[in-house]
């Protein structure tokens, strides 16, 4: 299956048009910008003025929640009261469980977003068989809940946004697909199919998850499927990683899941969610965005998708030897390696104990790391005739894009010789830039290639701080999937649904478990963000009413109603009575973030 033009250079995916109000997505437009506001939808000069100050921050797109006929009648007011002040910013209503709701919101928005995993069914996690003749009378059901509202849609010019997240899916697809990249896809499928037999086609479509890997996965094999169904299948793909969390480490998981698929060509419109003012996701996507206008415009190398060393649809690490690097081990099985140049190991040397978590492990002068231009194939040949594996890596200066630079050296490369990535071709010296910009351009480059499984040690060489530069190393390598090191947070963005101040309640939980090791915890504002949105977390603090809080362990609510103010501490308790607690006798952390 063919997920991208050619996976060794850049070519934006041909999609057609879909209209939104007064602004095209896909086709010959450029990749938009959206967000969405957090205040209550019943609070109509709120909701207007958090519009307005998306839209004057460059947010071509605005989506307001909508989860009860209420909301979604209010709209009315709120799109009334934004034309009256002159703002023309298309509006999108966001629907969970409540089909009346959609009914309702696409009297009065531009695009209205539904998710099938529960537009038309009760999440139960129930443990069933179906039969073929079962699974066609569901989707019959389905068709009598969803065909109403694409014909309003159709009549209206209003668009759609068939969105599928991972861990929402209904239980019917988690029984034939299981919570997979596979049963994303065919729970989307499944839904744009009955928006084709009324012959609507004003859709795109999203595979949203928390997790890197998840998200781009789902991603290209949508992207397979939708390339074997038929050449009119082209339609438009809104991206994003779900629940990325806050400050650093969201800007690179949305990164490392954005930018690596806009790499690809793949996506037509973006939405950056971070739990915290919206307005912070703006200057993010624009970034993101304007990284894939700078991608190279270079000849493709030799080389098409069938010659691709990884599985674009299920991350496995590409095999190597183990070899040693000036003391460290390297490839094989052993952790993803952090490098660094001398000149920045001269930098750090005299605080190395204070360092924590984030010390150099390796430098590149004294690795004996061999440098070559992967299109060079007679230097390819010496290597791969070389009676020992070596550390090898794309030289500076290679004028390829640094994704397709690396993807085309794992392939001529013999899967022996481990690989040492670079986030850029040039070094810092010669090419400073703002922080934000090395950041998602070093999550972008490394992230998409350790997601494709490449990748034994990692160089970030595109910024000059040494503490930075070590820092964003092993953040990068945490947002991955590829080295845990510290805690990880999932945290839903705030949004009209939530039930508690998300950004408080995080620095609250974070203040109190950010010594935890390698445990995954989720924080979502309410029921429609969690459970099922949590994927893979450990444990869950979930809105379940105004004040209360449910907390979770996976997927299975195992406390209730808990006032909010005592919530955190039975986190802990909760944490403790499954294993996973230590006292915090230091912030190792928080103490190397202060070091560098």
């Amino acid at each position: 299956m063919k997920y991208c033009a050619n996976p060794f250079s850049y070519e934006r995916r041909v999609t057609r048009e879909v209209r939104v109000g007064n602004v095209g997505i896909g086709g010959d437009n450029p990749i938009r910008v959206q967000s969405m506001i957090t205040c209550d939808t019943m609070d109509t000069e709120a909701s207007i003025a958090q519009t307005m100050e998306l839209a004057a921050a460059g947010c071509e797109i605005v989506r307001i929640t909508a989860p009860t006929v209420k909301d979604a009648a209010n709209l009315q007011h709120i799109v009334r009261g934004l034309r009256e002040r002159g703002c023309d910013v298309p509006i999108v209503a966001d629907i969970h469980f409540k089909p009346e709701a959609a009914m309702e919101a696409a009297k009065w928005v531009e695009k209205v977003r539904i998710n099938p995993g529960n537009y038309a069914d009760s999440k139960k996690f129930a443990v069933r068989e179906y039969s073929d003749e079962q699974y066609a009378a569901e989707i019959e059901r389905i068709r009598e809940r969803f065909a109403p509202l694409v014909r309003l849609c159709k009549e209206r010019g209003v668009a759609m946004r068939i969105g599928t997240n991972h861990g929402s899916l209904s239980d019917r697809i988690l029984n034939r697909y299981g919570d997979t990249p596979l049963g994303m896809v065919e729970s989307a499928l499944e839904f744009a199919r009955i928006a084709r037999d009324v012959d609507y086609h004003a859709f795109v479509f999203s595979m949203k998850s928390s997790n890197p890997k998840v998200m781009i996965a789902a991603y290209r094999l949508l992207v397979a499927r939708l390339n074997e169904e038929g050449a009119d299948w082209n339609y438009p793909l809104h991206l994003g990683v779900t629940e990325a969390g806050e400050g650093e480490d969201a800007r690179i998981k949305s990164a490392i899941g954005i930018g690596s698929l806009l790499a690809d060509g793949i996506g037509d419109t973006i939405r950056v969610s971070l739990t915290e003012d919206s307005i912070h996701e703006i200057p993010v996507a624009k970034a993101l965005v304007a990284l894939t206008n700078r991608i190279p415009d270079v000849s493709a190398p030799a080389g098409t998708a069938a010659d691709v060393s990884f599985d674009p649809f299920s991350y496995q690490r590409r095999a190597t030897d183990r070899i040693d690097c000036d003391g460290v081990a390297v490839g094989g099985e052993e952790l993803v390696r952090v490098v660094v140049r001398d000149a920045t190991y001269e930098k750090v040397a005299h605080k190395i104990d204070r360092l924590g978590d984030y010390k150099p492990e390796i430098v590149y002068e004294t690795a004996g790391v061999v440098e070559l231009d992967p299109r060079d194939a007679e230097s390819v040949e010496k290597v791969n005739a070389s009676a020992d594996a070596q550390l090898v890596t794309v030289r500076d200066g290679v004028d390829l894009p640094v994704i397709s630079a690396f993807r085309l050296l794992a392939s001529q490369l013999h899967t022996r010789h481990p690989i040492l990535l670079k986030d850029t071709l040039t070094s810092s010296v010669h090419s400073p830039r703002d922080f934000l910009d090395t950041l998602l351009t070093a999550a972008t480059n490394v992230g998409s290639l350790l997601c494709d499984g490449i990748g034994d040690a990692i160089l970030v060489q595109g910024e000059e701080a040494p503490g930075q530069s070590l820092r964003l190393s092993y953040n990068i390598l945490q947002a991955a999937g590829s080295r845990i090191f510290k805690t990880d947070y999932v945290a839903c963005p705030s949004c009209g649904r939530t039930l508690f101040n998300l950004q408080t309640t995080t620095a609250r939980i974070k203040e109190a478990t950010i010594h935890l090791k390698g445990v995954k915890i989720a924080i979502m504002g309410c029921i429609v963000n969690g459970p099922g949105e949590m994927a893979d977390a450990d444990f869950g603090y979930v809105g379940g009413a105004p004040g209360k809080v449910n907390l979770y362990v996976g997927k299975q609510a195992v406390k209730f109603n808990i006032p909010e103010g005592e919530a955190v501490d039975r986190l802990k308790d909760l944490i403790r009575e499954h294993g996973k607690w230590i006292e915090p006798v230091t912030a190792p952390a928080v103490q190397a973030e202060a070091a560098v």
